[in-house]
């Protein structure tokens, strides 16, 4: 299974939706927190081509986007193949 890295703050209620689709969905996660660790921010920003809003989901080096975007592929059945193949 492809390593999934979730940025995040602590009062983002689109963060905390995210997180519950991959704890559901028995998917391990590396939580980055933007706040407590304020330099990997700019890692954020450049890994998802310059947006700075939070949550941003990343399965491997691919770019999921947000919350929103996770629950789309969940619904539509993407978001499992993508964890397996790559």
């Amino acid at each position: 299974m492809e390593k999934v890295t979730i940025y995040v703050t602590d009062l983002c209620p689109f963060c905390w939706r995210a997180k519950r689709l991959l704890d559901i969905r028995g998917v391990e996660y590396n939580e980055v927190d933007v706040i407590r660790e304020p330099e990997r921010r700019l890692e954020m920003i450049e890994r998802s081509g310059g947006l700075t809003s939070v949550p941003q989901i990343f399965i491997g080096e691919l770019h999921v986007g947000g919350s929103d975007e996770l629950v789309a592929l969940d619904e539509s059945g993407e978001l499992e193949p993508l964890l397996k193949e790559r």
